[in-house]
């Protein structure tokens, strides 16, 4: 093996989670998406050149730490074996050993907190670094992307651009700017314990607006309508305007048809233990529950979350986000 094989004998990246604030689906019609950062939970990549005599030149072996599902792991392998090539090609890399690549992450699969975004930033990174590689963050979206549209179809970006964002994102035709935040709280996060199902709700919902005329156009419009008014909360400092659009962006999903009994339960725990605004986070039909709460009140939101059947959950503090406009 040629020294400029490699520069180093392993090569470490990172990535984090995410969650859709206000935006989903509409975001693929051309309305405007607010993604959190979700530092909380993350993924680590490492990469490295394998000792097996019979691994073959060139190709790459994926393994990830807990106790992922074949299922699970064959879609990964494939997606991140797609994107270990492309990498090679996109930055010029000759043919190496085989390559041992471990993930270790803590990002639930299939709850809409950009597990497999997550994954592929953190092993192109890996790979960056083990290769000596410098990454333009251009060019680590579109490799991102690679992966992602091979994962879910096609991706509106938004997983891509906020596993690796420090602040919070506003999402719209394929670009990204980062917010301040003049509002005080807290996110948490709950997990309903049930995988989503994006490509279904993505199926429900054009079904939805085949069935009936200017559908579409009312959803996308309302859609709209809700995103800007919580940006403009959340940079402004109106919490309380905030957690109600995020509850009446939740009824927008719900009616047509993307919620679930757990996940209405999870809502309606939410509030009534005091957030000040509580909806569904990522694609639908399972995932996770995201509630804006002011801090005296998390732990009895927390609570009442568990109660409700949340399997676990994740406080994500506002003043962490980023840059504060206050």
């Amino acid at each position: 093996m040629s020294e400029n094989h490699r520069a180093r004998s392993v090569g470490t990246g990172r990535a984090h989670a995410k969650a859709i604030l206000l935006g989903e689906h509409a975001v693929v019609y051309g309305a405007p998406a607010l993604a959190l950062p979700v530092a909380q939970l993350t993924v680590t990549a490492s990469a490295g050149w394998s000792s097996r005599a019979h691994d073959k030149p060139g190709e790459v072996s994926f393994t990830m730490t807990g106790s992922p599902s074949r299922p699970m792991m064959t879609e990964a392998s494939d997606s991140l074996s797609l994107l270990t090539a492309e990498f090679k090609t996109v930055m010029d890399v000759a043919d190496s050993p085989h390559l041992d690549v471990i993930i270790d992450g803590a990002i639930p699969h299939g709850r809409g907190l950009g597990s497999s975004a997550a994954c592929a930033r953190a092993v192109v990174l890996a790979l960056a670094d083990l290769f000596g590689r410098d990454l333009s963050e251009s060019t680590l979206f579109d490799l991102v992307q690679t992966a992602e549209n091979v994962a879910h179809g096609r991706s509106s970006g938004v997983d891509a651009r906020t596993v690796g964002a420090t602040a919070p994102l506003l999402f719209q035709a394929g670009r990204a700017s980062e917010l301040s935040i003049g509002c005080d709280g807290l996110f948490i996060i709950a997990d309903s314990g049930v995988v989503g199902r994006t490509k279904g709700a993505v199926e429900l919902l054009r079904e939805g607006f085949q069935r009936h005329a200017g559908a579409q156009e009312r959803f996308v419009s309302r859609a709209a309508q809700l995103t800007d008014e919580a940006r403009q909360a959340l940079v402004g400092g109106r919490a309380g305007q905030l957690g109600e659009r995020m509850t009446d962006y939740h009824d927008l999903l719900r009616a047509a048809g993307l919620s679930t009994k757990r996940i209405d339960a999870l809502v309606e725990a939410a509030l009534t233990a005091g957030s000040l605004g509580a909806k569904i986070t990522g694609g639908g039909l399972g995932g996770c529950v995201i509630a804006l709460t002011q801090p005296v009140q998390a732990r009895e939101v927390t609570r009442q979350l568990h109660e409700a059947g949340a399997v676990q959950t994740w406080a994500v503090p506002l003043r962490g986000l980023g840059n504060r406009a206050l």
